[in-house]
């Protein structure tokens, strides 16, 4: 499967497990030169393989569509963070419940810890499509592979479309089982030190284990 083909793939599969709706939501791949990213305004299945636009790093874009309005988040956590390659945006409803009060996820439950952390932290809001969301996006994904970003949705990022899909599954669970957790009562939250243990153990298991050797 072509790079372009594979975007599309997870576009399609991210509205399956309804991360998204309709033409919201974006996906990127890194390449040598710079990155795929989705188009602006188009449903996952009205794509084709050439709509899917190619951009260098400076933000230039290549092809006849526009590149997505987030494009800006894409470039900068490339360039922040070489060791990601792909990057997926979704607008899911636990996450957006959770946004949009401005929560990020706390360690109510050890796999938090997926996203590379004691937290899944939440961006402060900007408006979309701005130098000013992606500069907190970036912030809200130091040390981490997700964030919510306030009032809007996810980010989660990846070694490949494969691994940042599966994680924002995962970080949509989580958010799911906080907001359900809320409605009881604020839940026990677990000690740095044992989030510290689970992500120590999270480094040998599943793929992060086949990617080390282990």
């Amino acid at each position: 499967m072509t790079p372009r083909q594979a975007i599309i793939e997870t576009s399609l599969e991210m509205e399956r497990l309804d991360l998204t709706r309709g033409a919201s939501g974006n996906i990127s791949l890194r390449t040598e030169a710079g990155f795929l990213v989705t188009p602006s305004g188009m449903p996952p299945c009205t794509l084709k393989p050439e709509d899917i636009v190619e951009m260098d790093m400076d933000g230039t874009p290549a092809g006849a569509r526009k590149p997505s309005s987030e494009w800006r988040f894409h470039r900068d956590i490339y360039a922040a963070r070489p060791e990601i390659g792909a990057i997926v945006h979704s607008h899911p409803p636990f996450g957006i419940a959770l946004a949009s009060h401005g929560r990020g996820i706390p360690a109510f439950h050890y796999m938090v810890a997926m996203a590379g952390g004691r937290d899944i932290r939440c961006a402060p809001y900007a408006t979309y499509g701005t130098q000013e969301l992606s500069d907190y996006a970036v912030t809200a994904l130091e040390g981490r592979l997700a964030c919510l970003l306030a009032n809007h949705g996810m980010i989660a990022a990846g070694k490949t479309l494969e691994r940042a899909l599966a994680l924002a599954v995962e970080v949509e669970s989580l958010a799911e089982g906080y907001w359900r957790a809320l409605q009881i009562g604020e839940p026990v939250i677990l000690s740095d030190a044992e989030m510290d243990v689970v992500i120590e153990k999270f480094k040998g298991y599943g793929a992060n284990a086949q990617s080390s050797g282990g």
